[in-house]
């Protein structure tokens, strides 16, 4: 033991033997003399343990390596009440160290302790006994069987015991066990919240803290707030957070306060009763961080109730709040934030911050402490969150380049709301202009990469709200963020996939960006996200619209369909039809393929002059290569263009029919446009006599001429359906006919236009929907089919 350890037995009656003097200088001998039937001898060795064990965790180490535990055990029953005793205060002192815990557990003997708090029992073994399990119950295992062998009860009534280490050690054990709610709630049922709250008038301030951890946990539950409320418990943390002297239990103190502000009816007693006004005065008084930080942490949780929010906004919590975003203490500030955007959800207090809060907040963004940057950015994005003012205030601020600077913030909480902020303001114009003028796109693409979800959703989110612009979606395409965008497609997250679909949408707005995605893959993920009633969105099939409509090479191999909205351009190219899933080769790697056998790709790269329609023009199609002009012989005035470029083909029907005289008739110029491409392309055939056209054998000269697959359509001079139909839709796109061009099987295809027809007989002023009809440009040019008859039919099909 280090230091010898005597023991000495008391004189015995003189009708018996001398005593022996028992003395040692090992543990082991003492250890020993805990097997003894002499309870002198027990009373004394537990004595002479306990002693030894208050030393240090070492000499516990050593006792447990000597087997010192299992007979304590038993000793703690024995029915000595000195060996009782003796046994317990080891049992206590021991319990202290984590490898005697276990064994503890191990042999079960929470009940052998529990039964040691018996009102019977001396008050020393109160205080030991309660000490054990005070120990034990830092341990989940403990927690449990402390709690079903029924110890919380007497542990409730020594509460009240005249011992004060009797009360901390009891207290402190229902602290550790009112962790687990089924303790919580035994707590209300057996009535130790009075209890609880007498210790608060305690003179050692241990008890004190000890208590008011207790409430800081149970009061989590409304139905023990209540009790708390009935109970004065507000009177007794309030004169605890008046009292100068008590400071070092202010934190505690507020922290249950926070909890019993977050019901409606204590926050109206406290304003009733002037305390809030109190508690609002003394966090912004205060020079302690701690108490800085937990008065703003009781804000934020009241503030979660809407009659609440009221309540703090009409005591001007706001003043406040804003005050302590200016504490030199970065835990305060950073719950100060947090308060601020819980109370954004009341619209005056929303308004009031945007004039008070915002430019300290935009400063906290720069703020080296990382959790400091994330609460400003939340509540810089709850405050700019449907308030067109605060988001301008913002800008006022000078807060978009420290927004745009934490894009690459740490915290993945930061950066979500940075890009909400930006989100936010994106909405305005002139803001958005000048979030683009600042390298956003380059700085978001580090978002749209993240493992987060969040993250990942607001990221795309805000690639949604700046894409409309050409500029910005250039700087995304040249930053490499079409991939990692077009990659959070496949996200199983609905709303990242929901937020990636918008952004694709708004981002494939112009045909390089378009082009450049479905490269990536866009087409293919979009199409099988349309295909999954789960997976599909409201953007999804916008994006794949929108991707098509700015690639209508791809759209027109794929869909085999353009409307009179798609307009054709120069570099427009028919593959044919494409297989679902089969990607399309640009331009440049068709033309760099060998000469096969496969269908020609006819090519579109016309250049429309100014002039006018004119049978005696000989001018030929001019090609350098492989590309040239389809309808270099179409000839239009300048007002004749201006004119057909607003007039649209359902005028055009109402005119001829009288009712619309102002309008120029279209009839004309779709005919002379139809005649005009049969013309180019070898002329009308005779229905019985289309085999003998033998445009394949043309095709296949020009291709070997030209060493190349790819046909510029101004060169075929012998053109069947497909050829027509598609250089009736280039010539009509330019000079304002609206029809869709329709790819059927077999190598047709077909011009569709939507004509009204006349009224019915003796009916004026009806307006009737528009009727669809093929233009035939094979056999009778100019010529319109009904849709639906058997003319119509047969051009369409063999």
């Amino acid at each position: 033991m280090g230091k010898k350890v005597k023991k000495e037995v008391e004189p015995p009656p003189k009708d018996v033997f001398d005593p022996l003097s028992i003395e040692s200088k090992k543990a082991a001998t003492v250890v020993l003399m805990l097997n003894s039937p002499e309870e002198e001898v027990l009373a004394k060795a537990c004595d002479a343990i306990y002693k030894f064990a208050s030393k240090g965790d070492e000499n516990k180490v050593t006792l447990l390596g000597l087997g010192a535990v299992e007979p304590l055990f038993k000793l703690v029953s024995h029915e000595d009440p000195l060996v009782r005793r003796n046994a317990t205060m080891v049992f206590g002192i021991m319990a202290s160290n984590n490898d005697v815990r276990k064994l503890l557990r191990e042999l079960d003997v929470t009940n052998s302790v529990i039964a040691r708090l018996a009102p019977e029992e001396d008050i020393v073994v109160h205080e030991f006994a309660s000490l054990c399990l005070a120990h034990m119950a830092v341990e989940y295992t403990s927690k449990v069987q402390i709690f079903e062998q029924g110890g919380l009860e007497p542990l409730i009534r020594l509460l009240s015991s005249p011992d004060p280490d009797v009360k901390k050690n009891s207290v402190e054990c229902i602290y550790h066990l009112v962790q687990d709610f089924q303790s919580r709630a035994a707590v209300r049922e057996l009535n130790a919240i009075p209890a609880l709250l007498e210790l608060l008038k305690s003179e050692y301030p241990v008890v004190q803290l000890l208590a008011l951890k207790t409430f800081g946990v149970i009061s989590n539950d409304r139905e023990t707030r209540i009790i708390l409320r009935e109970n004065q418990g507000l009177d007794h943390l309030f004169k605890i957070l008046e009292t100068k002297e008590f400071n070092d239990l202010h934190v505690e103190a507020l922290a249950v306060v926070a909890n019993c502000l977050e019901d409606v009816d204590t926050m109206q007693l406290i304003q009733q009763t002037g305390g809030l006004k109190k508690l609002l005065s003394f966090a912004e008084m205060s020079t302690i961080p701690d108490i800085q930080k937990n008065a703003a942490k009781a804000i934020t949780k009241a503030a979660y109730d809407p009659e609440n929010r009221r309540i703090l906004h009409e005591e001007e919590i706001e003043k406040c709040l804003v005050t302590l975003l200016g504490t030199d203490n970065d835990g305060a500030k950073a719950a100060a934030s947090q308060a601020i955007s819980a109370m954004c959800e009341s619209l005056a207090s929303k308004d009031a911050f945007g004039i008070q809060g915002i430019p300290q907040l935009v400063q906290l963004l720069s703020s080296e402490n990382e959790e400091v940057k994330e609460g400003a950015a939340i509540a810089l994005a709850n405050l700019t969150t449907a308030s067109p003012s605060n988001a301008s205030a913002v800008a006022e601020a000078e807060g978009i380049e420290p927004l745009i600077n934490v894009l690459s913030a740490k915290r993945d909480g930061t950066v979500a709301n940075a890009a909400t902020v930006l989100t936010n303001m994106a909405t305005q114009e002139p803001l958005r202009f000048s979030i683009q003028s600042r390298g956003v796109m380059n700085a978001i693409v580090e978002p749209l990469q993240s493992t987060n979800s969040l993250v990942q959703s607001k990221a795309a989110l805000t690639v949604a709200a700046l894409g409309c612009d050409a500029d910005a979606r250039t700087e995304l395409r040249n930053a490499g963020g079409l991939e990692p965008l077009v990659k959070l497609l496949h996200s199983k997250n609905d709303e990242v996939r929901r937020n990636a679909c918008w952004a694709v949408m708004v981002c494939a707005s112009d045909e390089l960006t378009a082009v450049e995605l479905c490269k990536l893959g866009a087409l293919d993920i979009l199409e099988e996200i349309n295909l999954s009633t789960g997976r599909k969105n409201n953007f999804s099939e916008g994006a794949l619209d929108k991707l098509l409509d700015n690639n209508l090479s791809q759209k027109y191999s794929q869909m085999g369909y353009l409307s009179s909205s798609n307009i054709i351009t120069d570099g427009f190219y028919d593959y044919g039809q494409v297989k679902p899933g089969v990607k399309l080769l640009s331009l440049e790697e068709l033309n760099l393929q060998e000469l096969n056998d496969h269908r020609a790709i006819i090519l579109v790269n016309a250049k429309l002059p100014d002039a006018s329609f004119s049978a005696e023009d000989k001018s030929q199609d001019r090609y350098d290569g492989r590309t040239t002009s389809s309808s270099s012989s179409i000839r239009k005035s300048s007002k004749e263009r201006a004119s057909s470029a607003v007039v649209s083909p359902v005028e055009e029907k109402q005119e001829s029919s009288g009712r619309s005289p102002s309008s120029l008739s279209k009839s004309s110029t779709r005919e002379k446009g139809s005649r005009f491409v049969a013309d180019k392309m070898g002329g009308p055939i005779e229905r019985d006599k289309l085999h003998e056209f033998s445009w394949e054998l043309h095709i296949s000269e020009i291709e070997f001429e030209l060493k190349c697959n790819v046909v510029p359509i101004g060169k075929i001079k012998k053109g069947t359906f497909y050829h027509r139909a598609l250089l009736f839709k280039v010539i009509a796109d330019r000079i304002g006919i609206g029809c869709s061009l329709v790819r059927g099987e077999y190598g047709r295809a077909w011009n569709e236009v939507k004509l009204v027809d006349d009224s019915p007989q003796g009916i004026t002023g009806l307006l009737l929907p528009p009727q669809v009809y093929i233009l035939d440009l094979m056999y009778q040019p100019g010529c319109l089919m009904k849709q639906g008859s058997a003319e119509a039919d047969h051009y369409q099909h063999i």
